[in-house]
């Protein structure tokens, strides 16, 4: 949820300087053909975005709340944004949904449907559950300046009107209260709010989503403590026809390679207490700019992921123009069994395949140490797909660059038996001390035969390995489209199969 510096007006002027000191142009009238903006992901039309909020499906539609500064291109004056889909991939944006008030400025939460009027405004009723945070008792230093509020909507999220009885979870002294992820528990029979509480999440109980109980604290020494605890998510996956449930954590700092990273466990849920089924620690995604991810409501036994594709420790600096924040790809969170233990995977979410153009598939490369690709991927405009399937007996390196010397590079190391994505030279990298780096990743599968997923889309890589058991989500910001593709390895290596797709773009 984020940054709790002063909030900083930025006059249009500031803003221009700054557009010009990047050296980009925008497409008069036309933000889609900005540079660096992502053509299959959702980022807002104008003006500064973070965390995902409020993901509810209802009545067809996909609704995405997201923090939101109308003002600026920095963090600032929270609201929640909103857009809507019926595909998870063509997003249009809406009016904000919820301003700042008295109680302060509207901070991360969810939202839910309200099936059986549990609230009293009505069935089927949207209720969106956030956090208030109060600027002014911040800087009186009480400790008190988070506390949880509820809005609802009638209209499927047109227009909403606060309850007159906020908060409705008080702070109960301190520093860090927010982020509320709330779900209807059918064991016990009431809503269950899984909140972020200084380096531990707390669950609370209510009947009504009015009041609200304290049931029971996870966290202490379990799992990474490098920074303040965010953004959490608890819901059931069923694995062989058993149950188990996942609990998502943000961290800030204290990813593993730098910055703000998601982490999870899985474990055993009764209703009121949490119990994992080991304490190590371990990560959603592996890459730098995957942050305070959370699932959609109401999509029934699919469980759909999105993150903010950012980082906190660059987030405000990154060189795009008139707009900062994008989402990853929505993705299915899955459980398999991955060795002696269970591992949450997450793979692209199936309607991803409407806007995969027709592959040019190669089959059976072998003999060679280099392959160039680049003929291939200069039609795609940098918006393509790339499957990969080989042995694991050789590393190997997917190098995207261009005749400007910029250059993105993904691989696997085998004599570590790792995933990487090293971006140090590709492009753009001075404007923050941390975001030249080569991000790794364990390669968790012990199968002899590697599969890579490599989606591209302008200024963003995301890649699944082993279907998705590993997972590196990076940004990147080129000086030229990188144009040119291949494939590189220690010594000769044999591909099993190559397909390359573009992808058709879904921001116009």
């Amino acid at each position: 949820m984020l940054q709790f510096k002063k909030i900083k007006t930025i006059c249009f002027a500031a803003i221009a300087s700054m557009v010009l000191s990047t050296g980009f142009v925008m497409a008069q009238n036309d933000p889609t053909k900005e540079s660096y903006r992502p053509q299959y992901h959702f980022s807002p039309k104008a003006h500064w975005m973070n965390d995902p909020n409020g993901m509810v499906y209802l009545n067809g539609k996909y609704h995405l709340f997201f923090q939101y500064n109308p003002g600026g291109t920095t963090w600032g004056p929270m609201h929640w944004g909103h857009a809507i889909s019926t595909d998870l991939l063509h997003w249009k944006e809406q009016p904000i949904a919820l301003y700042p008030d008295s109680l302060g400025m509207i901070f991360s939460g969810s939202a839910v449907v309200d099936v059986n009027n549990t609230a009293g405004f009505g069935k089927n009723t949207l209720v969106a559950i956030y956090t208030y945070h109060n600027q002014k008792i911040e800087d009186a230093k009480t400790g008190l300046h988070q506390y949880q509020g509820i809005a609802y909507s009638k209209d499927e999220g047109k227009t909403w009107k606060k309850y007159e009885g906020n908060p409705v979870l008080p702070n109960p002294g301190i520093w860090d209260f927010r982020d509320p992820k709330v779900n209807w528990n059918e064991e016990s029979k009431q809503w269950v709010m899984t909140l972020a509480t200084k380096q531990s999440v707390t669950f609370y109980g209510s009947k009504n989503l009015k009041s609200w109980t304290r049931l029971s604290e996870f966290g202490n020494k379990v799992g990474a403590h490098g920074g303040v605890w965010e953004c959490p998510d608890l819901f059931s996956l069923v694995h062989n026809g058993v149950k188990k449930w996942v609990l998502l954590v943000s961290i800030n700092p204290g990813g593993p390679n730098g910055g703000s990273a998601t982490q999870y466990f899985i474990g055993n849920f009764d209703g009121k207490t949490f119990k994992p089924e080991n304490s190590e620690t371990r990560w959603i995604d592996y890459g730098a700019d995957n942050y305070a991810g959370v699932t959609f409501a109401g999509t029934g036994v699919r469980r759909i992921f999105m993150g903010w594709m950012n980082n906190w420790q660059y987030a405000n600096q990154v060189p795009t123009q008139s707009w900062r924040g994008a989402n990853t790809l929505p993705r299915q969170l899955k459980l398999v069994q991955a060795g002696r233990q269970l591992s949450l995977i997450s793979v692209p979410v199936k309607e991803l395949n409407a806007i995969v153009q027709t592959p040019v598939i190669f089959k059976n490369l072998q003999g060679k140490r280099s392959y160039d690709l680049s003929a291939t991927i200069k039609r795609f405009n940098s918006r393509y797909l790339l499957e990969l399937s080989t042995s694991n007996k050789t590393s190997f390196s997917i190098k995207l660059h261009n005749k400007e010397g910029d250059e993105l590079i993904a691989g696997f190391d085998k004599k570590t038996n790792t995933i990487y994505v090293d971006r140090r030279k590709a492009g753009k990298v001075d404007f923050e001390k941390s975001f030249a780096r080569k991000t790794l990743a364990p390669r968790i599968s012990s199968s002899k035969q590697l599969s890579l997923k490599v989606y591209v889309d302008a200024a963003s890589l995301e890649l699944f390995a082993d279907n998705g058991l590993t997972v590196q989500t990076n940004i990147f910001f080129p000086n030229a489209p990188l144009n040119q593709l291949s494939i590189d390895a220690d010594k000769p290596v044999t591909i099993n199969q190559l397909k390359i797709s573009g992808i058709s773009a879904t921001n116009k």
